[in-house]
């Protein structure tokens, strides 16, 4: 096998990242655009040793689970990597994916796989940043080279979509970035509008466009259910913490059982919103990193764990070492972990088994339709007769 060889073989699944598998001469192959169940013709585009990648020349025979993309776009934009897909099959490929990290990397042969929530899979999308294309709102390439200006996203929610097939949205002329945030009556564009509210779930919080936000807000207030109902099995007279609180979601909910809550987070326009959306005399906010903030509790190490429950909700580079030592050493007797990366978690879902923690259960929440990108709520429970390491 060669670069620029062509071959015809089955594509067997999805693999993480969205490209098909398929076999070919004892070596597995990476495909881009393909869907399970088709034959294709490919070509080797780049020999890695035990695998390679392979562009798609044709399908021969198509899937059942194929489908025409809805976007003209898509293809050439880097957002989506899934519309050759029925949506059911998208569901199915990434649990599947889901599924197989635990199991590969983080040694959870038997996921106690809970719910496996749903999008609609289009305008789902409430927050989105944009790349700035010859003054338009743009989204980059495939592979990242260049921009496309947009005139619509199907994915995005409709308040955006209506403004971008208007022309309304205007990107800053000092930035190459900017985001928008749209759900219900609120719209929100970065260097127009600082703040809003929105309505979540029957409680309103305060958000910036600047600022990060849970990008599929149905799925969110799913995702706050079964924290809420998780949290019920954490003694509410010990306080919890919040770590990488945000905008203080979690707490501003967490806050009808727990009196005392701890909230950190290194972005101070996140912090400064969350004393607004979490307030109460029980709260205390820390502007220090995961890795700092787990040193200062460390320093102040006692005889008891200091807290009953905790949620940890990380960026896609997952829990810091010295954060999850912390977990390890002085961790709750239970508490969630919000995933926005299944491999990430797979390898702390190893590092905490190892510790004393079991995976009680874990849920797979498909906040974007249409990508590989797959987000996850994993509930950990110390082990009573395990030692710290």
């Amino acid at each position: 096998m060669a670069t620029g060889d062509f071959f015809t073989a089955p594509v067997e699944h999805i693999a993480a990242g969205g490209a098909g598998v398929l076999h070919w001469e004892g070596k597995t192959i990476f495909m881009d655009m393909a869907a399970p169940g088709d034959l294709v013709r490919g070509r080797i585009t780049g020999e890695h040793g035990r695998w390679a990648r392979a562009a798609l020349e044709a399908v021969l025979e198509p899937s059942a689970n194929r489908r025409p993309p809805f976007c003209p776009l898509y293809g050439r934009c880097g957002g989506c990597s899934l519309q050759h897909l029925d949506y059911a099959a998208q569901v199915a490929e990434k649990t599947a994916v889901f599924k197989e990290l635990l199991a590969r990397v983080g040694g959870i042969k038997e996921a106690p796989l809970g719910a496996i929530a749903q999008s609609p899979p289009i305008e789902y999308r409430n927050r989105v940043s944009f790349h700035c294309g010859q003054g338009r709102p743009a989204f980059k390439t495939r592979g990242g080279g260049a921009s496309i200006p947009l005139d619509d996203c199907p994915v995005l929610d409709g308040a955006i979509r209506t403004r971008l097939r208007e022309k309304r949205l205007r990107p800053p002329p000092d930035k190459n970035r900017f985001t928008c945030y749209a759900r219900g009556a609120l719209f929100l564009e970065e260097g127009v509008h600082r703040q809003g509210a929105v309505l979540l779930a029957g409680q309103e919080l305060r958000v910036a466009p600047e600022v990060f936000f849970q990008s599929n807000g149905l799925l969110l207030e799913s995702l706050l259910a079964e924290i809420l109902a998780l949290a019920e099995q954490a003694d509410p007279s010990l306080p919890m913490a919040d770590i990488y609180c945000g905008v203080g979601t979690f707490a501003a909910f967490l806050g009808r059982r727990f009196s005392r809550i701890d909230m950190v987070e290194s972005n101070k326009t996140a912090l400064a919103l969350a004393r607004q959306n979490a307030p109460g005399p029980g709260r205390r906010f820390f502007a220090l990193r995961d890795d700092q903030w787990a040193a200062a509790m460390g320093r102040r190490r006692g005889s008891k764990r200091p807290y009953g429950f905790a949620v940890a909700d990380p960026p896609r580079r997952g829990l810091a070492q010295g954060l999850t030592d912390w977990f390890i050493q002085d961790g709750p007797p239970c508490f969630v972990y919000v995933s926005c990366d299944p491999a990430t978690l797979a390898r702390d879902c190893a590092r905490l088994s190892q510790g004393g923690y079991e995976l009680a259960s874990v849920s797979f929440y498909d906040c974007y339709p249409q990508t590989a990108h797959i987000e996850g709520l994993a509930f950990f429970k110390r082990n009573p007769g395990a030692k710290a390491l």
